[in-house]
């Protein structure tokens, strides 16, 4: 009978110490925070990477009508990341993270 994988049972030590800081990626320009100073922590880079895209995808706010869409489009994907990085998640952002994952920074 081949052995089941248990879910594990102590949290990963990584994720505890930076949640804080891996949502800030969320926040406009504080993705630049985790990006650069929590360099070691996979977790935050995962987070601020996926930053990274929407404050690109930000400017594109600018242009009437369609922009203002996206905008909007942008605050909710920002106010889930948050939430996913405040609850310990890799929430992966449809569409944005497949780009995030082409950064090496």
């Amino acid at each position: 009978m081949p052995e089941e994988k248990k879910p594990q049972t102590g949290a990963d030590p990584d994720i505890l110490n930076n949640k804080i800081v891996a949502a800030l990626s969320y926040v406009w320009i504080l993705f630049l925070l985790p990006l650069l100073l929590k360099r070691d922590s996979k977790f935050c880079q995962f987070h601020a990477k996926q930053g990274l895209i929407l404050f690109v995808l930000s400017f594109i706010t600018w242009f009437p009508v369609i922009g203002w869409l996206i905008g909007l489009a942008i605050i909710v994907v920002s106010v889930v990341g948050i939430i996913k990085a405040l609850a310990g998640e890799w929430w992966k952002t449809p569409y944005l993270y497949d780009l995030s994952k082409k950064i090496n920074l």
